[in-house]
């Protein structure tokens, strides 16, 4: 059977993302509020379809009581669930799907179109979060925009000035967004 051309084109496209994506993009960490799926395989009494995150950070799972969830990936979870279930199963294979990444948020305030609490659903810059909000309203204040950030504890203040980003001035200020980021427009 032949593959027709713009089939090639899309399966090489795909293949390029795979093979630039891969070693670099950082594996998704649990946190509070997300919803996990998690599949014992051929182990129905050890799998459930929705599994919340608590605010404590852990879940309930049978027989192994509560586990840590909240800031390990599910390649991590997974291995802790199968350690602990390798007492009930001979070989357990779990498989843990983050089925609703709730607690990847961030907000955007002030003089934007739609104002509020945006999912942080892929890697997203402040350009494309300002796309999100459906862009600036006629009295924004373009080149005071503020992004606040918590890394390692520490609050952080970034200044993004919309101005430079586009007039290809300083495109450093297009920042990736991290969870929990809050830009504010005045």
């Amino acid at each position: 059977m032949k593959i027709q051309t713009p089939i090639r084109i899309l399966l090489a496209i795909a293949l390029i993302a795979v093979f630039t994506t891969g070693a670099s993009a950082q594996e998704y960490r649990i946190g509070n509020g997300d919803i996990l799926e998690i599949v014992t395989w051929k182990e129905p009494d050890f799998s459930r379809t929705e599994i919340i995150v608590r605010l404590d950070g852990q879940i309930t799972f049978p027989l192994l009581n509560d586990l840590q969830a909240a800031g390990k990936t599910p390649t991590e979870l997974k291995a802790t669930i199968e350690a602990g279930l390798k007492d009930y199963v001979a070989e357990p294979h779990v498989t843990v799907t983050i089925r609703n990444a709730a607690s990847q948020r961030f907000y955007i305030l002030g003089e934007v179109a739609r104002t509020g609490e945006y999912p942080l659903v892929k890697d997203l810059t402040v350009l494309q979060a300002f796309a999100l909000a459906g862009g600036f309203t006629e009295w924004a204040s373009k080149k005071e925009i503020i992004l606040f950030r918590t890394e390692a504890g520490q609050d952080k203040v970034i200044q993004i000035n919309y101005r430079d980003i586009i007039r290809d001035k300083d495109f450093k200020q297009n920042v990736r967004i991290q969870a929990d980021d809050t830009i504010i427009v005045p």
